[in-house]
């Protein structure tokens, strides 16, 4: 049985790399394996990643597709079936779903979804629900509390931007 100590690479498998231009006995001196003369013997010819000999390439032939937005809103993603795992009247955050593992990472804001089912009355406090979700955690009991997004905090907007633009008196 293999296993991670004994693990060997298959017979054959890899090959000693070819050290051209290292005089006549080496079998390749001399022009080093690139034959006589032509644009391929020479040096900074057009072996570059996809060159197709002068036919337009294939990345240039196929249509350009995708875009991602760089100012982008991204969520944490959490189902009803995840919330079943809080105590009857708890509040349900971000800092309480940090807490209990299900966020990870750094995110815009905290969307709850409606997959699963809901049986606990549960104070829900998320960025954005959706209509599932929210029907689904009222008629549990429990209530919702739709949180506004904010990207930073308007302190730090203030301090990144005080004073520019306004020219100092000289004194």
């Amino acid at each position: 049985m293999t296993t991670l100590n004994n693990l060997k690479r298959p017979a054959n498998s890899w090959h000693r790399k070819k050290r051209v231009g290292r005089g006549q006995g080496s079998g390749l001196g001399k022009t080093a394996g690139r034959g006589g003369k032509g644009q391929k013997a020479r040096s900074g010819n057009m072996r570059f990643e996809g060159f197709e000999g002068g036919q337009s390439p294939l990345q240039r032939r196929l249509p350009k597709f995708g875009f991602i937005s760089p100012n982008r809103t991204i969520y944490a993603v959490v189902n009803l079936a995840d919330l079943e795992a809080f105590d009857a009247g708890a509040t349900v955050d971000e800092a309480a779903l940090k807490a209990r593992g299900l966020v990870k990472g750094r995110y815009d804001g905290v969307k709850v979804l409606g997959n699963g089912k809901l049986s606990k009355k549960l104070t829900v406090r998320a960025h954005k629900l959706s209509a599932t979700a929210r029907e689904a955690v009222e008629k549990a009991g429990g209530s919702v509390e739709e949180l506004p997004l904010v990207a930073h905090k308007p302190e730090a907007a203030a301090k990144a931007h005080s004073g520019k633009g306004v020219k100092q008196a000289k004194s």
